[in-house]
C-alpha cells in the first residue's frame, strides 16, 4: 500500500507519499481500504517529533478515516466485509489501508458520504468525551468554545446548541466569527481585540474547552462560573502555567485535562466508551441536522505537506481538511 511518512521531524517538506507494507487486521480488528482521512493539529505535532504515537499504534500519522472493510480479524462479529464505515484511529490514517481496533469503528452518520465521513470521528470524539461524558454541559449552561473556527471548534458550537446551551466562541477575526455565528454561534469574541472574561462578564461559563493551555489558564478560571468545568484539550500556548487556586477553590471549579489518542481501546475510559457514546448520542443529532461535518476542503493526500503548511498558517482555514489517497 502507499501512505505518508515523515523522512524525519521538521516541517511540511519531510512528509512523503511512499509504499509501505500492507496492515493486517490482528484478533478483534478489521482492515479498512481508505477512503479518506483529515488533518488534526496533533497530526503536525507529531510530525514535528513532539506526539509519538502510543505503544502498538502505527508511525504513520493520521487519527482518523473513512472507507470500506477490507477483512475482519478473528472474533469480529458486528462488522462485514463490504461496510462502509469511519473510524477513531490511534495512527495509520495518511494510508491507503489501515486496521483498527472493531470497536473503535462506526458506521457512516446518515446523510453523509464516505469521503465526508473522515472528518468526524476525532472530533466527535474529542467534543463528547469532554463537554458531554466528562463536562455534562447541560440545557441553558454557557459553553465557551476557544478556537470555534477549527475542526474541534465548529463542531463544539453545534453540539453545544443541540444539547440547548448558550455558546460562546473566540476566533482572531471578524470574518471567521461571522461563520461562527452562522453555525449558532451567540457570542463571539475576537481574542485580538476583546477580553473574553469581560465579555462574559459576572456569571462566566460553566463549561470552557480550552486549546490553548498555558496562556490561557488564568483567565480561564477567571471566566469560570461557580461549579464551572474547564476542559484543557490543547496546549497551543504553552504547557506549564501557573494555577492559583484560590480562584478556583470559592468557585467549586473543576480543571480536567481528556487526553483522546493514549486511552486503551477497550475498559474503563477507553476508546470503545468515547465511541460507543459518540453512536448512541451524537449520530442522531447528525441525522437530524442539528450538528454537520464542518469541511474547508478535500485535497489528494499525497499532497499532506500543502494541506499541513495551510493549518499552520491558520487564517484561512475553517472546518476540517479532508485528504482522499
Amino acid at each position: 500500500m502507499y501512505a505518508i511518512v515523515a523522512r524525519e521531524p521538521g516541517g511540511p517538506d519531510v512528509l512523503e507519499w511512499t509504499e509501505v507494507p500492507d496492515p493486517q487486521p490482528g484478533p478483534g480488528e478489521v482492515l479498512i481500504d481508505i477512503a479518506a482521512s483529515a488533518v488534526n493539529r496533533a497530526d503536525l505535532l507529531q510530525r514535528q517529533g513532539f506526539y509519538p504515537p502510543p505503544p502498538g499504534a502505527p508511525n504513520i500519522i493520521g487519527l482518523e478515516c473513512s472507507g470500506t472493510i477490507a477483512a475482519l480479524g478473528d472474533g469480529v462479529t458486528e462488522w462485514q466485509v463490504g461496510d462502509q464505515v469511519c473510524a477513531l484511529l490511534a495512527g495509520g490514517g495518511y494510508a491507503s489501508k489501515v486496521a483498527v481496533p472493531a470497536v473503535q469503528v462506526m458506521p457512516l452518520p446518515e446523510g453523509v458520504d464516505v469521503v465526508t465521513a473522515a472528518s468526524l470521528p476525532e472530533v466527535a470524539c474529542t467534543v463528547w468525551s469532554n463537554v458531554v461524558q466528562h463536562a455534562g454541559l447541560r440545557s441553558g449552561e454557557i459553553l465557551l468554545v476557544h478556537g470555534g473556527a477549527g475542526g474541534i471548534g465548529t463542531h463544539a458550537i453545534q453540539v453545544g446548541k443541540a444539547l440547548g446551551a448558550t455558546v460562546a466562541v473566540t476566533a482572531g477575526s471578524d470574518e471567521r466569527l461571522a461563520r461562527c455565528t452562522e453555525l449558532g454561534a451567540d457570542i463571539v469574541i475576537n481574542y485580538k481585540t476583546q477580553d473574553f472574561v469581560e465579555v462574559l462578564g459576572k456569571h462566566g461559563a460553566d463549561v470552557i474547552l480550552d486549546n490553548m493551555g498555558a496562556s490561557y489558564l488564568d483567565r480561564n478560571v477567571t471566566a469560570l462560573a461557580n461549579d464551572g468545568r474547564l476542559m484543557v484539550i490543547g496546549f497551543q500556548g504553552g504547557r506549564k502555567a501557573e494555577l492559583d487556586f484560590s480562584k478556583l477553590l470559592p468557585k467549586r471549579g473543576t480543571l480536567a485535562s481528556l487526553g483522546l489518542r493514549g486511552r486503551p481501546s477497550t475498559g474503563k475510559g477507553s476508546k470503545a466508551e468515547v465511541v460507543a457514546g459518540v453512536r448512541e448520542g451524537l449520530w442522531p443529532l447528525i441525522a437530524k441536522g442539528q450538528v454537520k461535518p464542518i469541511v474547508h476542503s478535500v485535497v489528494p493526500m499525497r499532497d499532506a505537506s500543502a494541506a499541513h503548511s495551510a493549518l499552520e498558517a491558520g487564517g484561512e482555514v475553517f472546518g476540517k481538511i479532508i485528504l482522499t489517497p
